[in-house]
């Protein structure tokens, strides 16, 4: 695994600062953003000089300077403005190249947890929530960093500018500003506060009106079946006239508080103007023409810049809550502990149950207790019983997605706490209730982490899959994509697809979870004879709802209520008369 990758894994996320988790993930790309700052401080000057030029200008035209000045004013001001061009280009490279970097080192970092993370972590965290840390959060701490980035800096290099150069040029007039910026940007801000709770409530109207609208469309062959349209319209209308009302109300509420914000501003600007107009007709603390137009034109920029760093406030706090949900998942403590564990070259194929038990967290109650069973390398073992007999805990701890609570598990001799689990399930192949398939062509999904696999190889493990006689007759043959969870195919052949790749891999140890439960009788068939080709020589082991398929099994165990209740061939079991013909005559009849 890259280091880079590792990084992002080291950190200590919960009880740790969002602000400095964010420092931490950024701190490779320190010297790109700082050079991202400087140069947006340069590439924004245009916004607090202006003033100060168009302030120059009007000097020189009022009190008859030399016309050079104006010509120099002129060109500076051209000169800043041309070259923000060239500027802005770097500043996105640099500052968006590390945010785009810091979310890529994130997702990756999520990814390769979430491969590291326990079967029973995922079992109890949906796939869904896991999904939407990878993509929506990270792309929300994104948007927090470039957006406060962008906003932020505008408004921060123009209050730093503007307050500078009303310092020097008309010191008396800062006082003013210091107090009546805030003030102005307070009330704005206020007004924009009372506007995003109606903007909520508005939302929240939209949300339902979307929900209905689905419920609508689902209902609506059900609908149609009993003529229920008309009732199905009158409730879509009641939703839509709360929405039509909530939306007027707030366009009302937008324009009154739009208005109202507008003439705050330019009331105050007027009032500072006019101020500045009369010390300057009045000649006190020398004020000129230009003083009046630049002063006039810092209070609009300064009071917008103030407001505006106000109202990044919920975009940061959203951000800062994302930063702390992706730290849920890359912190989480249920990591398969596979550090420093004797690695696996070879295996026969003993496994061996010692007293084994299994108890899961969620309700403590024991789903295995008191499993002794020692399994021949190259035997079948089938596993029967009702449901929640203990059957699926079995394959999961053969697996190692879950390790004995009590006892001791072996592989050919050896416990099993002691392996590296990677190294183990090399020689591991499982064929699942419902086979997992991508989205790719037939080969990619047979030959799936076999690199090396030769188009021969999969021809073979097709062939004894049963499945070589569909996939020919597909238009493109091995690279017929199979669509998503190979929805382009029937069950029967997905589930062959599936025996193909369990058998390409040649495994020693061989799980087969209610494979056929799923089928028609034609493709049961095909698949029985393609699993009868897969156990040979491997050891089995088989959960099976119908017993028709564990017949021929070496050894059926009976469960029940997490223990082995019996132990023998399919005519033994049936000659004792226990719990195996009890489940054989219930399904028989």
């Amino acid at each position: 695994m890259a280091s880079s990758h590792e990084r992002p894994l080291d950190h200590r996320y919960l009880g740790e600062h969002p602000i400095r988790t964010l420092a931490y993930l950024l701190r490779a790309d320190r010297r790109r953003l700082a050079g991202a700052v400087v140069v947006f401080t340069v590439k924004h000057s245009p916004v607090w000089l202006l003033p100060l030029i168009t302030a120059s200008i009007i000097d020189t035209v009022v009190q008859h300077q030399p016309i050079g000045r104006l010509w120099t004013s002129t060109g500076v001001i051209m000169f800043i403005l041309v070259v923000n061009y060239p500027l802005h280009l770097l500043y996105v490279r640099l500052l968006y190249g590390s945010v785009r970097r810091m979310g890529t080192t994130l997702r990756s970092a999520l990814c390769t947890r979430m491969q590291q993370l326990s079967i029973g972590y995922h079992s109890r965290v949906s796939a869904g929530v896991l999904q939407a840390k990878v993509v929506r959060d990270v792309e929300t701490v994104e948007q927090m960093v470039q957006q406060t980035a962008e906003t932020g800096l505008g408004a921060l290099t123009v209050l730093t500018g503007g307050l500078v150069i009303i310092g020097v040029r008309t010191p008396e007039f800062l006082p003013v500003f210091l107090v009546v910026v805030p003030a102005a940007a307070l009330l704005v801000a206020r007004l924009r506060a009372r506007l995003r709770t109606h903007n909520e409530h508005f939302r929240h109207e939209v949300e339902t009106l979307s929900s209905r609208v689905t419920e609508m469309t689902r209902l609506i062959p059900v609908t149609r079946a009993h003529g229920l349209e008309g009732k199905a319209l009158r409730r879509m209308d009641g939703t839509l006239h709360r929405l039509l009302t909530s939306g007027m109300r707030l366009d009302l509420i937008n324009g009154r508080f739009g208005s109202l914000s507008w003439v705050v501003l330019n009331v105050v600007g007027v009032l500072v103007l006019a101020g500045a107009a009369l010390i300057s007709y009045y000649e006190v603390w020398g004020v000129t023409a230009g003083d009046v137009v630049m002063l006039s034109a810092f209070l609009t920029t300064l009071t917008n810049s103030t407001t505006t760093l106000a109202s990044l406030a919920p975009v940061i706090t959203k951000g800062l809550e994302s930063v702390r949900s992706v730290g849920e998942v890359l912190q989480a403590p249920e990591l398969e502990d596979n550090e420093g564990k004797a690695e696996l070259a070879s295996l026969r194929g003993a496994v061996t149950f010692e007293n084994v038990g299994y108890a899961y967290e969620s309700d403590g109650r024991p789903a295995v207790r008191d499993f002794d069973l020692a399994v021949r390398p190259g035997e079948t073992v089938a596993l029967v019983g009702a449901s929640g007999a203990g059957k699926s805990t079995v394959l999961n701890l053969v697996i190692g997605f879950i390790r004995p609570t009590s006892g001791r598990l072996l592989l050919d001799g050896t416990d099993m706490n002691t392996l590296d689990l990677r190294t183990y399930r090399r020689f591991v192949s499982v064929v699942p209730q419902e086979s997992i398939l991508f989205d790719g062509t037939i080969r990619e999904n047979v030959a799936y982490g076999m690199d090396d696999a030769d188009e021969e190889t999969v021809r073979a493990a097709l062939r004894d899959a049963n499945a070589l006689e569909f996939v020919d007759r597909l238009p493109q043959g091995l690279d017929t994509l199979v669509g998503e969870r190979g929805a382009r195919l029937s069950g029967g052949q997905r589930q062959r697809l599936a025996i193909a790749r369990a058998l390409i891999r040649d495994p020693r140890v061989l799980i087969l979870d209610e494979a056929t439960s799923a089928l028609d009788t034609r493709s049961e068939a095909l698949v029985q004879q393609a699993l009868a080709r897969l156990l040979r020589g491997r050891t089995t082991f088989v959960v099976a709802h119908r017993l028709s398929t564990v017949r021929g099994a070496d050894r059926i165990v009976v469960m029940g209520d997490g223990r082995i209740q019996e132990i023998g061939t399919h005519e033994e079991l049936l000659r004792r008369g226990g719990a195996y013909t009890a489940l054989h005559s219930g399904q028989a009849a």
